[in-house]
């Protein structure tokens, strides 16, 4: 029942609105969505461990009193239908039994179904392989199916006249049962199917988010330009009717050219003000280079809109990204690819801070991005130099703080030679930057302190993206460094969840 509703994201996507206006606390649990999926997952495989063991020993208790004593076989062989006893062969054994009836076929389905799914969800397959992640999670129809019909059988089954045959009293005289008329011949009856009822109310909403997701992949979408980066990077610029996002949200894209089926999550690079918004694609797997081809990007030229690919949008969805305004000094940190979903909030940033109309709590932004090759991310660092030319122009200095660190890639030796020689230079050799970039990983337990002693008694958002170990550091870190709300500084941990 509670499997469904974690990825129905339009619905999530609503609630979140209604949440956002009332309180951000409720609002940031919906942020850890697909954890609470993935932990039902769990759930579910553990059940099915325990269920299929006690089935396990209740069909070798099955049959062991089709062969067993004289009073077992008695209740075996009762003249009722249905019988206690679903075994009626004496050359039998529990396999070929278990495959005599739904429970057990349906039962094998949805576990092989199970398993595929859960093991095809690892971070591993799914990042490196996300087709084959996609497709296995499709038999998640099999599988409720397979759930659905597993219980129609009613093959365990209880006495329904108790009243008029106590099984206590009873027992011990199983050769008079039918001639006393204390003891009648005990009946039995099945349970019916009752699975359908739970996932019902999940199963309609989760049918009406499908529709949601045909609906919007029917609308008309209009590549307008094509901008390919360094590095095996392009950006695709897009338009579509009545399009409207948040800064950090998130869509899918799907090219029908390439698959019908396929749905891939891309997080927005661009703002809200832009009249057009954006996705950076990486071509690293089957689908992007597929998609970097149809879209011409190694052609050098521009090409005419009729030549381009039809795609179809699903979306936006919201992230924890959206609520960064909401803070008067905001914390971004990124690890790798996790810079993607800060573009758009820092353009935002910017955009409204020219707006001499506008009013908002933000006073502070930093950005912490440490990266293992700064090479898969130019686009980025163009972002950056842009932003850093325009507030000198404008003269804006206590608004953005960045730092680069690069974790690989170089050794002690050529960080020295690079720091002996740059210390001339207005810019860091490696970024183009003005802010010089650091090798190694960043020192928290000293950038922590000096958040806190440059924003005394704030409220710092800090929100992240990346990878799982340091999302656990980070949020140790703002627990411990957080003080009472009232006389310091507190750290509210956000993570993006996508």
């Amino acid at each position: 029942m509670l499997l469904l509703l974690p990825v129905c994201r339009n619905l999530l996507s609503f609630i979140r609105g209604a949440c956002a206006r009332c309180s951000h606390t409720a609002s940031r649990q919906l942020d850890k969505n697909l954890t609470f999926h993935r932990y039902i997952a769990y759930m579910i495989c553990l059940h099915t461990a325990i269920h299929i063991v006690a089935h396990c020993f209740d069909f070798e208790r099955l049959l062991a009193a089709y062969h067993g004593s004289k009073s077992a076989q008695a209740i075996s062989n009762l003249p009722t239908t249905p019988n206690v006893n679903p075994i009626r062969d004496t050359n039998t054994d529990t396999t070929r039994e278990l495959f005599k009836t739904v429970a057990g076929i349906s039962g094998v389905v949805a576990t092989l179904a199970l398993i595929l799914i859960v093991s095809s969800s690892t971070d591993i397959i799914r990042r490196s392989y996300f087709e084959v992640f996609w497709f296995t999670h499709q038999l998640f129809v099999l599988f409720y199916l397979a759930i659905i019909v597993h219980g129609v059988q009613g093959i365990i089954r209880h006495q329904i006249n108790t009243l008029q045959h106590n099984p206590e009293k009873c027992y011990l005289n199983y050769d008079k049962w039918g001639s006393d008329a204390s003891c009648p011949i005990p009946q039995f009856a099945g349970q019916s199917a009752k699975t359908w009822q739970w996932i019902l109310a999940p199963f309609v909403l989760y049918i009406i988010e499908r529709g949601l997701r045909f609906f919007h992949s029917m609308q008309k979408v209009v590549i307008t330009k094509v901008v390919k980066h360094p590095s095996n990077v392009f950006e695709l610029q897009l338009k579509k009717s009545g399009f409207s996002a948040e800064p950090g949200q998130y869509v899918f894209l799907q090219c029908p050219s390439i698959s019908q089926l396929e749905w891939h999550p891309f997080t927005l690079t661009s703002s809200p003000d832009e009249d057009y918004f954006s996705v950076h694609v990486r071509q690293v797997g089957d689908w992007t280079k597929a998609l970097g081809k149809a879209c011409h990007v190694d052609e050098g030229e521009f090409q005419q809109a009729w030549k381009m690919p039809k795609i179809a949008v699903d979306g936006p969805f919201g992230t924890a990204t959206e609520d960064f305004l909401h803070y008067e000094v905001s914390v971004l940190v990124a690890g790798g690819i996790g810079v993607t979903p800060f573009a758009s909030a820092l353009k935002h940033i910017w955009y409204k801070y020219q707006d001499v109309n506008s009013e908002f709590v933000l006073k502070k932004v930093y950005l912490y991005w440490i990266c293992a090759d700064m090479h898969a991310f130019e686009w980025f660092q163009d972002l950056l130099m842009s932003m850093e030319t325009q507030m000198q122009q404008k003269g804006i200095k206590n608004l953005f703080f960045y730092n680069i660190y690069l974790t690989r890639g170089w050794d002690p030796n050529h960080a020295k030679n690079i720091m002996m020689h740059d210390e001339a230079d207005k810019v860091d050799p490696v970024t183009g930057l003005q802010q010089k970039t650091h090798y190694g990983r960043p020192q928290w337990d000293v950038i922590f302190p000096s958040l806190v002693q440059h924003n005394p008694g704030v409220k710092i958002g800090l929100f992240f993206c990346g990878p799982k170990g340091l999302s656990t550091e980070l949020h140790k870190l703002c627990n411990r460094y957080s003080q009472s709300e009232s006389t310091g500084t507190k750290f509210v941990y956000n993570k993006e969840n996508f």
